[in-house]
């Protein structure tokens, strides 16, 4: 059996060794930076506590739209394409901004409910920002719709490669031994501890770093993201929709001209939203389209809400009003769930705040892989040079 398993094994550890020196160094960067924003809500929080909370009052908290407008009239002259509400009295109100002209986003603003005064931009968001495009497309051009999103994929295919071979390399002789499984051997010294550590700790972090892997593809793969919604998903429903007769459609015309002759306003969205969800949210994210669209995206946490995940999804008309479409966390199937949390399950968050410390700590001891890794080559290297004999030495006949 010992036989057949060696060449086996050569040829997986030719993969092996190729696949890890061709991509450690992108690995490791994808480690550290996913490692990085693992507590960036965390962090940003204790960064701007004095402001993201006012005090709060009796009096009328302003609309989206009349918060929009104390912007501009302060002399903020970017397209706002987001705004943040909350319940809490005392939560200030956060705007986002469109890119402008050079692709670049401005950094968003809170201001306070109450007046729309400035209390200014948030510490920390540019440099997660950054963070996050090194991570997702390795700070490459066309962010999401350029090739760094497609290598990062490629990357994390060759990663489960990577596990696959590494676990059928590292199978030992004792395999119900928990000790030989997940106790490395620190007496070791040189080219012994480097297996060491690289074998049992990539033991450790191995089902951590499959789920990272088998989640993030969703980023970077259509085909992928299909695949997944096909096997868990319910099949979409579709109805035939009735032709509109011609006075309907010069009507929506001239309604699609007025929404293009003026920016889309957020105040008849929210008098919707707020119909619908009545006093069931604790926070609410209203976005605007990206394109000539007049729907406006509307995602709702109630407040007992932990998750990114766990959240309902409204579709509203910016210029009449009409609910297009409710898409409520409680109707989703466990497969929709799995769907829609496929961003908490990347980052550990499922699982609470262990969960994300146990993700973080797998994605940092990425580099340590990279650096054992490339001892262990060259050591393998140095060991083939001194066993094969030198051809001058070599006596005639031998």
């Amino acid at each position: 059996m010992s036989e057949l398993r060696r060449p086996i094994n050569a040829a997986l550890l030719q993969v092996h060794s190729i696949a890890g020196l061709a991509l450690a160094l992108l690995w490791a960067v994808v480690g550290i930076t996913g490692a990085t924003m693992s507590f960036e809500d965390e962090i940003e929080a204790g960064l701007n506590k004095d402001i993201m909370r006012v005090d709060a009052s009796a009096t009328r908290r302003l609309t989206p739209d009349e918060l929009v407008a104390h912007l501009q009239a302060a002399g903020e002259s970017g397209k706002v394409s987001a705004v943040t509400m909350s319940s809490d009295p005392s939560a200030a109100v956060r705007l986002r901004f469109a890119r402008d002209e050079g692709g670049a986003r401005p950094l968003s603003v809170y201001v306070d409910p109450y007046d729309g005064h400035v209390l200014g931009s948030p510490r920390g968001e540019a440099f997660f920002a950054i963070v996050r495009k090194l991570h997702r497309w390795l700070l490459l051009p066309g962010d999401g719709n350029g090739y760094g999103r497609k290598i990062t994929g490629t990357a994390a295919i060759c990663l489960i490669v990577m596990l696959i071979t590494g676990l059928v390399l590292r199978w030992p002789h004792r395999a119900r031994s928990v000790k030989m499984w997940l106790k490395p051997n620190l007496a070791l010294r040189g080219r012994g501890l480097h297996r060491s550590l690289h074998a049992v700790i990539g033991t450790w972090v191995l089902p951590i770093y499959l789920v990272i892997t088998l989640t993030g593809l969703w980023y970077s793969f259509e085909w992928y993201k299909a695949g997944a919604n096909w096997l868990l998903a319910r099949p979409p429903t579709t109805t035939m929709q009735p032709k509109p007769s011609r006075g309907a459609a010069d009507a929506t015309a001239k309604t699609t001209g007025k929404a293009d002759a003026k920016p889309l306003a957020f105040d008849l969205v929210w008098s919707t939203f707020l119909h619908e969800e009545g006093n069931r949210y604790a926070r609410a994210l209203l976005t605007l389209p990206a394109g000539a669209g007049t729907v406006v995206r509307v995602r709702s946490w109630a407040p007992d809400s932990t998750l990114e995940s766990v959240r309902d999804e409204f579709r509203i008309d910016a210029v009449t009003g009409r609910l297009v479409s409710a898409d409520l966390y409680a109707d989703k199937t466990l497969g929709e769930r799995v769907l829609a949390g496929v961003l908490d399950i990347h980052r550990g968050a499922i699982l609470g705040w262990p969960g994300k410390l146990a993700f973080m700590l797998a994605a940092a001891l990425m580099p340590l892989f990279t650096v054992t890794g490339f001892l262990l080559y060259l050591s393998r290297r140095r060991h083939r040079g001194l066993a094969r004999p030198a051809i001058a030495s070599l006596v005639p006949g031998e």
